[in-house]
């Protein structure tokens, strides 16, 4: 529960809400935005996003405002029934967090909160793009709630991306970072890129 301060504090930022609210065409606005939002298929990006975009819509003040009050503590919330706002915001604000708020809720925990990965696997394509063949990578992680989650790129964007992380983590890795056999395995995959390649040079 609020305390005093808190309370005071809580109001003040609900009539602000409210006024930015009461535009003529905002809460519709603001409810489009909401539904395209939760119904995209890029979800979990346009989530990581929605703060600024209300922040854009309503105001920096109002759009965070918007936002924890969607995904606050239902006993928090109960508290705004207590500020007199007019009844249309009202309602909208109880239907939006009914209808929005857990998805909502859920998706910025996962976004600050990010599964690890107990497994992945690797293969590769051939793409015909534009007349050309293109070679690709298929990789898919697999989250510790079983989910896979597939990403398809150029093979010139997973080598990027292999370099990428064997520079990252070279510099911290210590004598038993790495075994032997995945040593060995790294050792012929350079060698054999090398062998592929070599005709550039």
């Amino acid at each position: 529960m609020l305390d005093h301060e808190e309370k005071f504090l809580f109001k003040e930022e609900i009539l602000h809400l409210a006024t930015a609210l009461n535009d003529p065409g905002s809460l519709d606005n603001v409810e489009d935005l909401l539904t395209d939002v939760i119904t995209s298929p890029r979800f979990d990006s346009e989530v990581f996003t929605l703060e600024r975009s209300l922040q854009v819509m309503l105001g920096a003040r109002a759009g965070t405002t918007l936002v924890g009050l969607l995904t606050v503590a239902p006993e928090v919330f109960e508290e705004v029934a207590e500020v007199r706002i007019p009844p249309e915001v009202y309602e909208r604000l109880v239907a939006w967090r009914a209808r929005f708020g857990l998805a909502i809720d859920n998706a910025l925990n996962f976004l600050n909160n990010p599964d690890g990965i107990q497994g992945h696997n690797f293969s590769t394509q051939v793409a015909h793009v534009e007349e050309r063949r293109v070679l690709q990578g298929r990789l898919t992680m697999v989250r510790y709630n079983n989910e896979p989650q597939f990403f398809v790129a150029d093979a010139a964007v997973f080598m990027g991306l292999v370099t990428d992380i064997m520079e990252r983590l070279g510099p911290y890795l210590e004598s038993d970072s790495v075994d032997e056999e995945s040593l060995t395995r790294l050792r012929e995959a350079v060698q054999l890129v090398e062998r592929k390649t070599a005709s550039r040079g």
